[in-house]
């Protein structure tokens, strides 16, 4: 009867790990797809990045993260089971009692163990390589977000700079008419001065034949009172003319 109650136990413990191996193999399958999607939507994510200036995050990243935690606490915890249940199958072939079977025990609880050990090592395997593509995501992340506020910041600049050039220009056209304007006045003062001098001289002359001729002197004071007249209007129509350029200057 003892007998037969060890043979029951052994075979119950031998059930529960072939059981929760095939759970973590199914687990580990399912793990592996998410994590290798994982990385394939990274890698489409920086090809669409080099063509475009768009910095949108990786569509349902927090899910998969999510779903990257749930199952590693999983399938942690059946590595945590299976392992208890290779302790009780050691402890049972250590124990006395079946010595003509330790060697069948042996070869069989050394099987669940090489299996433990390739599961427990393919889970860390692509545990690592998951966290290494995230934080690899996440740098680049960062490094686009800094771009395109550097980008952000340049366009803004060269718009400022753009207003302040073109405004500069406009002070320089300014500068330059009002030259002109000056250059212009200065010409004209000159010519006006010649011409006074010219008038001045003719009139001292017809002054001296109007001392000798009196019948001359009403013709010559007819003709100065015309000159005034002409020479106020021309000052006024210059004057006028000068304020025009000045205010098409400052406009």
């Amino acid at each position: 009867m003892a007998a037969g109650s060890s043979s029951n136990y052994w075979e119950d413990l031998r059930k529960q790990a072939r059981q929760l191996e095939n759970e973590l193999d199914l687990k580990l399958v399912s793990f592996s797809k998410l994590c290798t999607s994982y990385s394939h939507s990274s890698a489409r994510e920086g090809r669409r990045d080099r063509y475009s200036s768009d910095t949108t995050p990786l569509l349902n990243g927090s899910s998969q993260d999510r779903m990257f935690e749930t199952m590693a606490v999983e399938i942690e915890q059946l590595l945590g089971r299976l392992t208890g249940i290779n302790d009780k199958m050691a402890e049972y072939t250590n124990s006395a009692g079946v010595p003509s079977l330790n060697a069948a025990l042996m070869h069989t609880l050394q099987r669940h163990r090489d299996i433990l050990q390739d599961y427990t090592h393919e889970f860390h395997k692509t545990k690592t390589n998951f966290l290494a593509v995230r934080e690899r995501e996440n740098l680049l992340g960062s490094v686009r977000k800094d771009i395109e506020s550097y980008k952000s910041g340049s366009g803004v600049n060269n718009r400022r700079t753009e207003l302040f050039l073109k405004e500069h220009e406009h002070l320089r056209n300014s500068d330059r008419l009002i030259e002109e304007t000056i250059s212009i006045a200065m010409a004209t003062k000159e010519n006006m001065t010649s011409q006074r001098g010219i008038l001045k001289s003719i009139q001292s002359k017809m002054n001296t034949l109007a001392n000798r001729f009196p019948a001359v002197n009403n013709l010559i004071q007819r003709i100065n009172l015309r000159k005034r007249r002409d020479s106020l209007i021309l000052g006024g129509v210059i004057g006028i003319c000068t304020i025009l350029l000045l205010l098409y200057a400052f406009h």
